[in-house]
């Protein structure tokens, strides 16, 4: 059984979709095939990365891209995307168009590249919107397996 193919996109992708893709294959990458892109790539944002990091999980080397350049990596191989996630309203309201998508779904968080206060403040706000993406992302899957089972 091929996996389910997602896309997740918000505005930089340097943090939210990174946080997304990496938890989507942490908590069930047996089932689905977790990519994510920008609109406006930037730099991974290094706070993203501690805060995964505290969960055993290394987005580090992970390397930001384009919704095209996502796109045609995936068609290079004949394939596409089933599911797109934005998870920001700048990305709901920019996201190109993703052909042969059969499901597009508009998530939002907090913009970890807002976040401000002292160094401990702004990791303590990374971390709950990566705790948001988590809970989201367990209900998205355990919703998946139910409509599944019927």
């Amino acid at each position: 059984m091929s996996r389910t193919r997602v896309l997740f996109v918000c505005g930089q992708n340097s943090a939210r979709s990174q946080m997304a893709e990496a938890l989507l294959d942490d908590l069930a990458g047996d089932l689905y095939e977790a990519h994510s892109a920008g609109i406006e790539p930037a730099p991974i944002n290094p706070l993203a990365v501690a805060a995964m990091a505290e969960r055993g999980i290394d987005i580090s080397r992970k390397r930001t891209k384009l919704v095209a350049e996502a796109v045609s990596e995936l068609a290079a191989r004949g394939q596409s995307f089933d599911v797109v996630i934005t998870v920001c309203s700048k990305a709901a309201g920019l996201c190109p168009f993703v052909p042969g998508v059969a499901v597009t779904e508009r998530w939002s968080f907090d913009d970890p590249g807002e976040v401000s206060g002292a160094p401990e403040e702004q990791l303590a706000k990374v971390r709950a919107v990566r705790d948001e993406i988590e809970a989201a992302l367990r209900g998205w899957i355990e919703e998946r397996r139910q409509h599944a089972g019927k």
